[in-house]
């Protein structure tokens, strides 16, 4: 059985580095489950890579196929953003990773099979997310400050304790002090889930 390990926390909490970190750890196998956005394509962020950028059209068409699994749209200073998931059909003997939100993360969740989708939700201390989401602002071909203060403001309705609790995650890994460390843990994490997995399908064969 193979697993979605799903990173989850809120805006500039870090998830980014931990999924390129963690992607490209060869150990654990993990493959990228990209999701999509009707956003635009940011400064330094690549279409396939970061998310599969598309607009208005490209995404009815996608529905009317029957391959969205979740879809959330956001109402921002520049317009409705819509982000969503799509059944890729991909190799499903592969362990997977991807970055969501808690709304998408328990629609995806519901999706796939009991066990299938692995929470790993990431915390920080607000204002270091504040300070780490202005720096990235600040960069060239961004300085979207008005979007950055409404999605601050509407993670912490989002991600109330309520919510996180309600979603059944009860495992955290803090990231306001110690990338390197969080980092560790998570590794730490997926490989103890992979060997166990390993474990019951060795007995199988022996049975």
């Amino acid at each position: 059985m193979s697993h979605l390990f799903y990173l989850i926390g809120k805006s500039a909490s870090g998830k980014d580095t931990l999924y390129e970190s963690l992607l490209h750890n060869a150990a654990l196998g993990l493959t990228p489950l990209i999701p999509w956005t009707t956003r635009p394509i940011r400064a330094n962020e690549t279409d396939g890579v970061d998310y599969h950028f598309t607009d208005e059209a490209g995404m009815q068409e996608l529905l009317r196929q029957g391959r969205v699994i979740e879809k959330r749209t956001y109402q921002t200073k520049h317009g409705p953003w819509t982000y969503f998931t799509v059944n890729d059909e991909n190799d499903p003997s592969k362990d997977r990773i991807a970055i969501g939100t808690l709304e998408s993360y328990r629609k995806i969740r519901d999706y796939y099979p009991t066990g299938y989708v692995i929470p790993l939700y990431i915390e920080v201390d607000d204002g270091i997310r504040l300070e780490r989401a202005l720096k990235r602002e600040q960069k060239p071909g961004n300085h979207r400050y008005e979007e950055m203060c409404r999605r601050f403001l509407a993670d912490q309705e989002d991600f109330s304790e309520e919510n996180i609790q309600a979603s059944g995650i009860t495992r955290r890994f803090n990231n306001s002090d110690s990338p390197e460390m969080c980092l560790e843990e998570l590794t730490s994490y997926i490989e103890a889930i992979q060997a166990a997995i390993d474990t019951i399908q060795t007995a199988k064969k022996e049975l």
